[in-house]
């Protein structure tokens, strides 16, 4: 056991030296989140269809029955229609929903009057401006054509209507930014994790230390280890640094907790870190391992994680595959962390997958470093 330990000390403690010896592995962590901040910051600023709607119907009149059948079938929601709204509200919570609208008691009733006291509640889900937005729009609008359409049914002509009254949730002013860098988060989180690692193995290779490697009693769990940690280290580091750049800089709320930021960054990296681990191993070489790392790190990440475009408006098989992208998760736990604050309930069951994808990475890993020179 002493021997392990010795073995693994020097190990991390040679790591440790040849990250302060090397610019690029600093740069990689400690600028390129920087200045990516800065362009995701500064340079983003982003249509939505089958948006997941809840319509909660507290009135049990034929108007409030019809209109919820009118969002049932408008082909811009998928509707989720109850009578109790606190089931829809904890959904809306979790994420899977993006909206709610609340139809109260009195609406029939105040149809009947003539529409113009009629009230409906829409609740959007504000972490994802753009969608909330086409909530707001979209549910404006099929309540407009079902009172066009009533008036035409019952041979009335009323300029009045049922009004909407909106209520934002997690970030009540829309500012685009406020959803967009918590996502940038993960990005940048996703190219750095990928890179630091993508290239400690490989590195060996060219330089020739890797037949040294070989000759000492080292096991390939110590050498995996040995090389994880301190990266692990360095990208905690990093991602702690740019969050604390987003709340400073760019006013960015932050309602959650450090252990949870901790925890949910620690459990990526590792996933990030195993898949850089496997691409060194596999390439032994620094260009190749580095291009295989940006384009399988950055890629998936930035158009399969949910970021820009909503995975739910994505096609069958490409939405089957986004659930092996790490990135995904992060972007859900930091939106929610910076918008929403610590709902467990999201939050471990992604920690879980996570660490499930960095359990299968390393496995892999293991399984590709071997101790022998061909």
């Amino acid at each position: 056991m002493k021997d392990h330990l010795r073995r693994m000390k020097a190990l991390i403690t040679k790591e440790f030296v040849q990250i302060l010896r090397d610019p690029s592995s600093l740069m990689i962590a400690f600028v390129l989140p920087v200045i990516l901040l800065f362009l995701y910051g500064y340079g983003v600023s982003l249509d939505a269809k089958e948006v997941k709607l809840g319509v909660a119907v507290q009135d049990l009149g034929a108007d409030a029955d019809s209109l919820a059948a009118d969002f049932l079938a408008s082909p811009y929601f998928i509707a989720h229609i109850s009578r109790d709204e606190r089931i829809l509200e904890q959904e809306l919570m979790a994420g899977r929903l993006r909206g709610l609208v609340v139809i109260p008691e009195d609406f029939s009733r105040q149809v009947e009057k003539g529409g113009g006291l009629a009230r409906l509640q829409v609740i959007a889900d504000g972490s994802e401006t753009n969608t909330a937005n086409y909530v707001q729009n979209y549910a404006q609008g099929v309540v407009a054509t079902w009172w066009t359409m009533r008036q035409r049914e019952h041979a009335v002509q009323n300029p009045g209507g049922p009004q909407l009254v909106t209520r934002i949730w997690f970030n009540p002013e829309l500012e685009s930014r406020n959803s967009l860098i918590p996502g940038a988060l993960a990005i940048i989180m996703a190219i750095i994790g990928t890179l630091l690692t993508s290239l400690v193995v490989a590195r060996e290779w060219e330089r020739g230390t890797m037949e040294a490697l070989m000759a000492t009693p080292v096991g390939i769990a110590e050498l995996i280890i040995g090389k994880l940690i301190p990266y692990f280290i360095l990208g905690l580091l990093a991602m702690l640094g740019s969050v604390a750049i987003s709340v400073v800089l760019f006013d960015l709320p932050f309602r959650g907790s450090l252990p949870a930021l901790l925890l949910s960054s620690g459990a990526f990296l590792l996933a990030a870190l195993g898949q850089g681990l496997l691409i060194s191993s596999a390439a032994k070489n620094q260009f190749i391992a580095a291009m295989v790392a940006m384009i399988t790190g950055f890629l998936p990440a930035f158009l399969l994680s949910g970021f820009i475009f909503e995975i739910a408006s994505m096609p069958p098989m490409v939405r089957a595959l986004t659930h092996i992208i790490p990135a995904r998760y992060l972007v859900t736990n930091l939106q929610t962390l910076f918008l929403v604050g610590d709902v467990w309930s999201l939050l471990l069951p992604n920690v879980f997958i996570l660490l499930l994808l960095a359990a299968v990475l390393f496995f892999l890993t293991a399984r590709k470093t071997v101790k022998r020179l061909r």
